[in-house]
């Protein structure tokens, strides 16, 4: 078949935004590429016809970056690329979240998505047209999405908000929001920011939503020119026996409420587990066909999760017996690990994450390689959700995708409030371990990460604290909870974790599993946010409300200094023999950076002070005029040479020694012996200091 390819373009943020179709991966459902700037992404989608048996829909969603989009050669051993990088895991995650609640909700066949970076400027970023290409290769395809929805990323950059900025405006932008909805409603947000308000927040959405709207007019275009949507896949609705569902619904209503009453976790999973265990055992036997058992189940997942958004809607009554918006009882300690820098162990309700800090040196910064470049991170948090944590047994494996997904809210959370490296030139690492988990358990990170620094003694410019919002609707009734437990997180609409200061909001992570969200949903739920950060915020107060002055006794001691960057080949000195010298004198250790920002690490104050004297005596430059104590490091016929300064000599001419004539200068000075001088002249053009003695003796 001849390639014949169809293309749309429209300009977004100075640049030519395109979605092209039909001239490559042709043998896929549906494909696209689509292009901003000169960053190019192949996006593909396949599907399965035949269904299969999970109960569940069996979305795949794969990111990669290929190196040579950027003309790059993998590193490592192989050669190519390996499993995927953080970054790519997270953009995977972008392009799922929107667009799982889209498809029917019965449908059970296999689809995968595919987005490939072939090409990167170095200027746009892939990820959030990764988005909108997904949702074009489906809307190409004849698998069965409900909407047509696309992506954009959201800078605020002096006070105007700016679509798809470069990776150069977004080192400027006070917010990094990433936004994918539908014509009429708002899918997902994610992002983080320095501490905006929550209207500017809205605002930014609003922004995105209209460049939303122009994108999804951008597909359809292309739709149009590519032939038409082609007909869709008939899922059809699984058979249901009506006349048992009616039965195992009434013998169940009765047990099942009385389940439901029950405020603690456990004990109420318990008690639903043993309703529903006897309900297979009234309804199921062994002649029984397997439908059966499964319609049994279907039902009673169907009557639980109705009866509590029924109790919510009506009644206002949650699974815990909390008002809509009640925090859970908050308890902290800090300081719970002996040898660590900095801990904390932060409760709310039945939810426990045990936060622990630690603090290295410049060595200890994790290199980030990515298709734009290379860099260094100072700050990093790291999530563990153990299988311990809920209860369960099961195996530990390294981190998923869920692990990674909310350790890097957390981080996006914290990092506005971390100090600046030049004034804390300390790696941070902390790291949130699960203890128990029933809900909102990436928000307890954010808590106790941010008392874990404090503890730690890391300047924090604020304390940071989160909450996860859920959301019941059923028609035109809306019950908007704070705080949200594991299962109104599962049963219901909505999960909108926001996090922030006293001051505004720095991180937020929204998905639904409805059509969307109107901007009243989303104001309301970012108000009753806020006023459960302050909640939280203050109880955090209470148990530690700055961070401490001091360091802990077994965190390494990190002192900086500035030097000219012109003088960092003299620090360093040929094949590093300057800078050894200096580690060996004072057991300090120094690293420097392209700034000639020196960073001196020592396990006590005193080789650092020490570490730190050496350098800047290093870097000084001779003063005509002053008095210096040297020592005498040669001597000649016609003078002695003497350092003045580390690696700093000057000549002390035998004339110059005392007021009345010498014969030799042996006579009155020997190498190794500390004498005063003062400097008469610098000669910088050729490197030489003249010194003198006599002129600070008394003329007899």
């Amino acid at each position: 078949m001849l390639n014949d390819p169809k293309r749309v373009s429209m300009e977004i943020n100075g640049a030519e935004f395109s979605i092209e179709t039909g001239r490559v991966a042709k043998q896929s459902d549906g494909s696209v590429l689509v292009r901003h700037g000169d960053t190019v992404a192949l996006v593909t989608a396949c599907g399965n016809k035949r269904a299969g048996d999970r109960d569940f829909l069996p979305l795949f969603v794969e990111y990669r970056d290929r190196a040579y989009a950027a003309g790059k050669i993998p590193g490592g051993f192989f050669k190519r690329e390996a499993r995927p990088s953080d970054r790519e895991t997270l953009s995977a995650r972008l392009i799922d979240r929107p667009l799982r609640p889209l498809f029917p909700k019965h449908m059970r066949n296999e689809v995968q998505i595919a987005s490939h970076t072939i090409s990167a400027d170095g200027v746009h970023a892939a990820d959030t047209m990764s988005i909108t290409g997904a949702s074009c290769a489906l809307a190409l395809s004849g698998i069965p999405c409900q909407e047509i929805i696309s992506g954009v990323r959201v800078g605020l950059i002096e006070d105007k908000f700016v679509a798809n900025p470069t990776f150069e405006q977004l080192e400027d932008s006070l917010l990094d929001l990433i936004v994918a909805g539908s014509d009429d409603m708002i899918v997902m947000i994610e992002g983080s920011c320095e501490e905006i308000s929550e209207s500017e927040l809205l605002d930014a959405v609003e922004f995105a939503h209209e460049n939303i709207r122009e994108q999804n007019a951008l597909q359809r275009k292309l739709v149009e020119m590519a032939g038409g949507a082609p007909e869709k896949w008939v899922i059809p609705e699984p058979e249901v026996d009506e006349d048992l569902v009616r039965q195992v619904q009434e013998a169940a209503r009765g047990p099942l409420t009385a389940a439901l009453d029950i405020a603690g976790k456990h004990e109420r999973q318990d008690a639903i587990e043993k309703v529903k265990e006897d309900l297979q055992a009234q309804f199921v036997s062994e002649d029984s066909d397997p439908s059966v058992a499964k319609t049994v189940s279907r039902a009673f997942g169907d009557l639980e999760k109705s009866l509590m958004r029924e109790r919510i809607i009506k009644d206002g009554v949650r699974a815990d017996g909390r008002s809509l918006d009640e925090v859970r009882p908050i308890e902290i300690e800090v300081g719970v690990i002996p040898r660590a820098h900095g801990s904390a162990l932060f409760t709310r309700g039945e939810t426990q994450a045990l936060v622990v800090t630690t603090l290295g040196t410049q060595q200890d910064e994790q290199k980030i390689d990515a298709l734009e470049g290379e860099s260094w991170k100072s700050f990093m948090l790291h999530y563990n959700f153990p299988p311990f944590s809920v209860g369960e047994v099961g195996f530990f494996r390294g981190a998923g995708r869920r692990e990674i997904g909310h350790g890097t809210l957390a981080e996006r959370a914290l990092e506005p409030m971390v100090p600046a490296n030049e004034d804390f030139p300390y790696t941070i690492r902390v790291v949130s371990d699960i203890m128990e988990s029933n809900g909102s358990s990436s928000m307890a990170s954010v808590c106790g990460g941010s008392l874990a620094m404090m503890d730690a003694g890391v300047p924090l410019h604020d304390a940071v604290a989160g909450v996860a919002m859920g959301l019941i609707k059923e028609g035109e009734d809306v019950a908007i909870l704070t705080d949200i437990l594991g299962v109104e997180d599962h049963l219901g609409d909505m999960d909108f974790k926001v996090t922030g200061t006293k001051n505004g909001v720095t991180a937020f992570q929204l998905d639904t599993k409805i059509g969307g969200l109107s901007r009243e949903i989303m104001q309301t739920a970012l108000e009753n946010a806020r006023n459960a950060r302050l909640h939280i915020l203050g109880k955090m107060n209470e148990v530690l409300p700055t961070p401490r002055t001091e360091l802990s006794v077994f965190a390494p001691k990190i002192s900086t200094i500035q030097i000219p960057p012109s003088k960092i080949g003299m620090l360093i000195g040929p094949g590093g023999k300057n800078i050894k010298r200096i580690q060996e004198e004072t057991g300090a250790n120094v690293e420097v950076n392209d700034d000639g920002i020196v960073f001196v690490s020592s396990p006590d104050q005193v080789a650092g002070q020490a570490c730190i004297d050496l350098i800047a005596g290093m870097m000084a430059e001779a003063e005509v005029g002053k008095t210096y104590k040297g020592t005498v490091k040669r001597i000649t016929d016609f003078g002695a040479f003497v350092e003045i300064l580390p690696n700093k000599e000057g000549l002390l001419h035998i004339s110059e020694i005392a007021h009345e004539r010498i014969d030799r200068v042996t006579d009155v000075l020997k190498e190794g012996e500390a004498v005063e001088v003062t400097v008469l002249e610098v000669d910088k053009a050729r490197g030489r200091i003249r010194l003198s003695r006599k002129a600070l003796l008394e003329k007899v």
